[in-house]
């Protein structure tokens, strides 16, 4: 799960991954943060991140969606192949 800070924190071009979404291989599918995250002055606790997959998919992670991606550094089933 991506915390409100590290959404806030991420730059376009960073790679996030998906926790129920997988590719045939079964590794997690990975979405590139397409623009730049929007934030608001006067609610804090509100973010919106751009996000790409492939060539024409697109969407936006949002405070409220925040808990369907995790950052690649913490990604349980690439551990998993790793030990």
């Amino acid at each position: 799960m991506i915390t409100l800070e590290q959404a806030k924190s991420l730059k376009r071009g960073d790679i996030i991954h998906s926790n129920y979404h997988k590719n045939s291989d079964g590794t997690c599918m990975r979405w590139r943060v397409n623009g730049r995250v929007k934030l608001w002055k006067r609610n804090a606790d509100k973010v919106q991140v751009p996000i790409k997959y492939g060539l024409r998919d697109y969407d936006y992670l949002h405070e409220g969606n925040l808990n369907f991606a995790h950052l690649p550094n913490n990604c349980p089933r690439e551990n998993k192949e790793n030990v």
